[in-house]
């Protein structure tokens, strides 16, 4: 009886985040075909920025979603005249895309949970210019971001501006990912190197 209950309250809940995702999204006009959702995320696109979302694609949120560790909503930052396009049959549990030039991640790509990707440095690295919040916001320095077709993303890995991930590329978990790393080739460490090619 407690299972069937359960197993009820999963399928009803399931339906209505399902509804509640696709009106986050369509409210902050993203483009997205078949998406599959667990839980609610944390979407916001200012004006004049661009977010698109390719097919058969799928999202864990929170800890219900992925109990690895990270219990956080995946969460969708796009600035003004930036773009993020999120390919075909893209997987990802618990991730913060925060995207302030250009983010795109092929199709089949797989980021495992609580990974970060960051396309600007937020803030100057000139002290006295981070001092003066309107100069700061001036001078940070966004790159874009390129995760190529079939790469495995680890969890709780951070993904720097102005990296590109090469095809079928491997990414241990905790990585930092600060240069580029060349298709089939895996990856780890802070910073990461090259662990082996495939």
């Amino acid at each position: 009886m407690v299972k069937a209950k359960r197993k009820i309250i999963k399928i009803v809940t399931c339906y209505f985040e399902q509804i509640y995702c696709k009106i986050i999204l369509y409210g902050q006009n993203v483009k997205f075909k078949k998406i599959s959702s667990n839980g609610i995320p944390y979407v916001m696109v200012a004006i004049g920025g661009s977010f698109s979302i390719g097919d058969n694609f799928k999202m864990n949120n929170g800890l219900k979603g992925n109990p690895i560790g990270r219990p956080q909503k995946c969460t969708f930052i796009v600035d003004k005249n930036a773009e993020l396009v999120i390919g075909n049959n893209v997987g990802i549990s618990q991730v913060a895309i925060v995207c302030h030039s250009r983010i795109i991640i092929g199709d089949n790509v797989k980021i495992g949970g609580g990974v970060c990707i960051y396309d600007t440095d937020f803030h100057s690295l000139d002290s006295n210019i981070r001092n003066d919040d309107k100069e700061d916001r001036d001078n940070k320095i966004n790159l874009p971001i390129e995760i190529k077709k079939n790469a495995f993303i680890g969890a709780h890995t951070t993904i720097l501006k102005g990296v590109i991930i090469g095809e079928n590329a491997i990414v241990g978990a905790c990585s930092l990912i600060a240069n580029d790393i060349p298709s089939n080739e895996i990856w780890a460490g802070n910073p990461a190197r090259l662990i082996k090619k495939i």
